[in-house]
C-alpha cells in the first residue's frame, strides 16, 4: 500500500467513526431538549456542553465502529471476493484448500499491492458509504422507536400535544429519515456491485492468483534449508 492509499484508508476509516458518531450525538442532543429537559434540567449552552457533545461524537462513533454490526448483514457477507479466491484456488488444485482467514489475508494482499489505485479508491469509498448508511439507519430506528414511546408516555401522563410539538417534529423527522434510508437503500446494492467489480478483476488476472498462492503456500512451510 503506497502513501496515497494509506492516507485514503485513514481518511475513510475516520469518516466511519466521526459521521455516525456525529449523527448519534446530534440526535441525543435533540432528544434531550425535546424530552429529557422537561424532567431534568442540565445546562448545555456553554463550553462544557460543547465538550460533552464532542465526547459523545467520539465515544459513540468508536463504539459503533468497534461493534462491527454492519459486517454481519447479508449484503456484506454474501459474494465476498475472498470466497471467490477460495473457489479459484480449489479449482487450481483440489488438494489445496484455503481457510476463510487465509483467503481474506491473501485477498487483502492482492487488494493492497496489485489492484490499481483508482479501483482501490472505489473499494474504500463504497465500503465506507455502506457502513455509514447502515449505522445511520440503525440509529434512526432506535431513536424513532424511543421518541414514539416517549410521546405515548407523555400523552398518558396528560400532557397535551400542543406542548409536545418539539418531540413530535423530532419523531416525524427521524421516522422520515429511517423510511427514506430503507426505501432508497443504495448502500447494500453498491456494496454488492463493489464486490462484483473486485471479483471481475480477479477473474481477469488468474495468473496473479496462482503465483501468489504458490508463494503463500511456500511461506507457510517456513524457510527452506
Amino acid at each position: 500500500m503506497n502513501n496515497t492509499q494509506a492516507s485514503s484508508f485513514g481518511l475513510y476509516e475516520t469518516a466511519r467513526i466521526l459521521i455516525p458518531g456525529f449523527y448519534f450525538a446530534s440526535l441525543s442532543t435533540m432528544f434531550f431538549y425535546f424530552f429529557i429537559s422537561r424532567y431534568l434540567y442540565f445546562p448545555l449552552e456553554n463550553v462544557f456542553g460543547i465538550i460533552l457533545f464532542l465526547f459523545f461524537v467520539l465515544v459513540s462513533g468508536l463504539t459503533m465502529y468497534a461493534k462491527e454490526t454492519t459486517k454481519r448483514r447479508r449484503a456484506f457477507v454474501e459474494n465476498q471476493p475472498s470466497a471467490f479466491l477460495q473457489d479459484s484456488i480449489r479449482r487450481f488444485s483440489a488438494a489445496s484448500i484455503l481457510s476463510e482467514a487465509e483467503a481474506r489475508q491473501l485477498y487483502f494482499y492482492i487488494l493492497n499491492h496489485f489492484i490499481p489505485s483508482a479501483f482501490h479508491e472505489k473499494v474504500f469509498f463504497f465500503g465506507t458509504v455502506y457502513h455509514i448508511m447502515n449505522q445511520i439507519r440503525r440509529t434512526s430506528f432506535w431513536f424513532a422507536l424511543m421518541s414514539i414511546l416517549c410521546l405515548v408516555f407523555q400523552i398518558v401522563s396528560g400532557i397535551p400535544l400542543v406542548n409536545q410539538q418539539g418531540l413530535i417534529s423530532f419523531c416525524l423527522l427521524i421516522c422520515l429519515i429511517y423510511l427514506l434510508n430503507v426505501k432508497y437503500n443504495k448502500a447494500d446494492r453498491k456494496m454488492q456491485e463493489n464486490y462484483q467489480d473486485q471479483i471481475f478483476w480477479l477473474q481477469m488476472n488468474p495468473e496473479i492468483i496462482r503465483d501468489l498462492f504458490e508463494k503463500f503456500e511456500l511461506s507457510k512451510k517456513g524457510p527452506q534449508p
